[in-house]
């Protein structure tokens, strides 16, 4: 009987690959945490931004020069505008297929596990969680800055607004709780 013998590793890639593995290994035993999601998301990302600076180049668009106040601006709308994609009930068919409902996590606000593996684990992770989605909400708003200043300094606006108006109902329940 013949036994096929393993075939050797060519210079490059197979041995790469098995490099790749190990470190993969290594850094997490179990294979718990969607790496390949994570790149693949990067790989948007990077992707994305490079379209939006291509465009913009090729406009011909004056990039923005950004003061203290249109950075605070875009702090409240980021803010707001990643609690209300990553936790509001009101949102959450957007949520579904990533994630699990489990209950209220606070006022307006649901508490949910992600689900799944690979991508779709990477992107719910990513949508469940609002400091993951601030970067790319932070992103959209600064390139949407450049191709339309003025609506998006509306839409900041309002968002700024609503953050604050937030801040003031926690502000008065909490009065309301120390004075009962």
């Amino acid at each position: 009987m013949v036994t096929a013998r393993p075939r050797p590793p060519d210079d490059n890639g197979d041995t790469v690959e098995a490099a790749l593995r190990e470190e993969r290994r290594s850094y997490d035993p179990d294979g718990e945490q969607p790496i390949g999601g994570y790149l693949t998301a990067m790989a948007v990302y990077l992707g994305g931004t490079g379209v939006l600076a291509a465009a913009a180049r090729r406009t011909g668009r004056p990039l923005p020069a950004p003061g203290p106040w249109d950075v605070l601006l875009t702090a409240g709308a980021v803010h707001r505008l990643s609690r209300l994609l990553t936790k509001d009930p009101v949102t959450s068919p957007l949520r579904l297929p990533f994630a699990r409902f489990r209950g209220q996590a606070g006022p307006a606000e649901l508490s949910e596990d992600v689900r799944g593996s690979g991508v779709r684990r990477a992107f719910g992770e990513l949508i469940t969680c609002p400091f993951c989605t601030g970067l790319w909400i932070a992103t959209g708003l600064t390139g949407a800055q450049v191709f339309a200043p003025g609506a998006t300094r509306l839409v900041c606006s309002g968002l700024t607004a609503l953050t604050a108006a937030d801040l003031l109902h926690f502000v008065r329940v909490g009065l309301q709780h120390a004075t009962d």
